[in-house]
């Protein structure tokens, strides 16, 4: 793959690794962070990847990696709940989120993530266990938890 094919195939995926990573870390920052690191990573290492069809799963995939390297970094880790407060009291803030967004990201990561990369972004559940490292009967299970939990969740509201 050369440049000019890989900056197009990551400005094909922006989006998709903007989601991604903001299931996993919460804030635009450190989306922002991952997602450039993430990029760097994959650049410097294309010579790594074996197939160019594969390359949405591939830069996924070191995305999620970098988003986990942020977290471990973040040693002061605020709650969700607090930084909901937090994201909710800025005054700049014109962004409103529905009701259904607000539940899946209040959903624990191990039934977010999956649930993010299969029905928003439309992975298949052997591309998400490749990626998570989980295998696809574990990742079913999570999707299954996860949607029984926002049915739960939305009942009540």
């Amino acid at each position: 793959m050369d440049k000019e094919r890989f900056t197009n195939e990551v400005l094909a995926n922006e989006r998709s690794m903007y989601y991604v990573a903001k299931s996993i870390l919460g804030n635009d920052e450190d989306c922002a962070d991952a997602i450039q690191n993430a990029i760097l990573g994959a650049f410097s290492s294309l010579k790594t990847l074996r197939n160019d069809k594969h390359f949405k799963t591939w830069l996924t995939r070191i995305l999620i990696n970098e988003c986990y390297s942020i977290i471990r970094k973040n040693k002061k880790m605020v709650s969700y709940d607090e930084y909901m407060d937090m994201d909710m009291d800025m005054p700049d803030s014109s962004v409103e989120y529905s009701e259904v967004y607000m539940e899946i990201q209040a959903l624990e990561e191990k039934y977010r993530v999956p649930f993010v990369l299969h029905y928003v972004e439309g992975f298949s559940l052997k591309e998400i266990s490749v990626m998570l490292g989980s295998s696809e009967a574990s990742i079913k299970m999570r999707l299954m938890r996860g949607r029984s939990i926002l049915k739960k969740q939305l009942s009540t509201l």
